[in-house]
């Protein structure tokens, strides 16, 4: 089969792989018709997330149709599914308390060292996203194994296209999740830092949630035009002190939520963001955290912290009295996927929520490469890239 293949930093190639192949009665084969290319993707093609191996398959975002089952498999060949980015057993202690993404068995044995060391615990297992998480292959290709399918897949109904459902895979449970660590209430005013496609579900979960401002920092002009058509505030922090800015629209009291959706590759040109962005180049490893260091410093004392923005290491003058002083509440963590399929797939039936806004290109599998480097490169406009395995049409913006 052809699958997008990691061989170093900005070195993704579509090569022919061996095709994936029932290994546990519980498994089941997926003939991926929709992948999409994710910001923590960007994490591994920048080379900033360790344990990654020339050949290893990457996506955790992906759909389609199964073709093979194990005899433990819940699923039925021809079903089309939505499979989780985590990997979850559905039988341990935190499957039990729907904390799926802290699955105590889906990161295999040999490889839970590695992150038990450096968090206390080990991760659980995610789709195509280095060996500190189990090494699994990823869903950026034409098949891909799916573990523990009667636990993670949802079947979706036919009326549903593609495009429409595709994110329930990890985006749009992971800026619903966002929201909901926020605490929101009705009177809120909540700004969102980022304004990429978890930043843009956050904002879109926010409001639905009901929420009286949501204010959204960014500095691409796309990307913020997309948050106010959602109904969003925006300022660009390139042209404006975010945190001044912040405080006159709250009337001097501060935000009563904050949502950092950035991670660890945040942008801006203060003096310790820079000192993290010449480290991560040189591999000395801190997270460049200047997002979530002004988010803490612009929520109202008693307020809530929520990160979905993705962290792997350790982050430089880090403001824990700021935090203390404040008496701030801090949510975070990889999404409980597979808490959320069903109710969000039931506001998607019935016109609650969008997905389809955020899709600015769709393209072939094989043209994979070409959409990482301009995702990377070209953030305003290519908002959200959907691969399309089968597709031999020439590259297409989204109408």
């Amino acid at each position: 089969m052809r699958a997008l293949t990691w061989h170093g930093t900005h070195d993704v190639r579509v090569d022919t792989v061996a095709d994936p192949e029932i290994v546990n009665p519980r498994d089941a084969i997926i003939k991926v018709t929709s992948t999409a290319i994710c910001g923590s993707d960007l994490h591994l093609y920048d080379g900033v997330i360790p344990a990654m191996k020339p050949g290893d398959i990457l996506g955790h975002e992906f759909m389609g149709e199964v073709v093979e089952t194990g005899s433990g498999s819940t699923l039925e060949k021809g079903q089309r599914v939505v499979v989780p980015f985590t990997i979850s057993c559905g039988g341990c202690f935190h499957c039990h308390i729907a904390q799926y993404s802290a699955c105590e068995n889906s990161n295999p044995v040999p490889k839970q060292d590695m992150t038990e060391t450096l968090y206390g615990h080990p991760m659980a297992g995610i789709f195509g996203y280095s060996h500190l998480t189990g090494g699994y292959s990823g869903g950026q290709a034409e098949y891909v194994r799916v573990p523990f399918s009667d636990v993670g897949p949802i079947v979706v109904p036919d009326h549903l296209d593609d495009d429409t459902v595709l994110f329930l895979s990890d985006i749009l449970p992971t800026g619903w999740m966002a929201a909901e660590n926020a605490e929101i209430q009705p009177d809120d005013t909540v700004a969102v830092w980022g304004c990429g496609p978890v930043g843009l579900f956050a904002i879109q979960s926010a409001l639905a949630m009901g929420a009286a401002r949501v204010i959204a920092i960014d500095h691409y002009p796309q990307r913020l035009a997309l948050a106010r058509s959602l109904g969003a505030e925006t300022v660009d922090f390139r042209h404006t002190d975010v945190r001044e800015a912040l405080m006159e629209m709250s009337g001097g009291i501060g935000c009563d939520a904050v949502i950092d959706a950035v991670g660890m590759e945040a942008h801006g040109f203060a003096i310790d963001n820079m000192i993290d962005i010449a480290k991560q180049k040189v591999g000395v490893g801190a997270d460049r955290a200047s997002a979530l260091k002004q988010a803490i410093l612009a929520v109202r004392p008693g307020g809530r912290v929520s990160i979905p923005g993705v962290y792997g290491g350790m982050t430089d003058k880090f403001p824990l009295g700021a935090l203390m002083e404040k008496g701030l509440q801090i949510r975070t963590g990889q999404t409980h996927v597979q808490r959320y399929l069903e109710p969000l797939l039931q506001k998607i039936e019935e016109g609650a929520l969008d997905t389809t806004f955020l899709i600015s290109h769709r393209l072939p599998l094989e043209e994979a490469a070409h959409g990482y480097k301009c995702f990377k490169e070209r953030q305003d406009s290519w908002t959200k890239v959907v691969l399309k395995p089968g597709m031999d049409a020439h590259p297409t913006a989204a109408g």
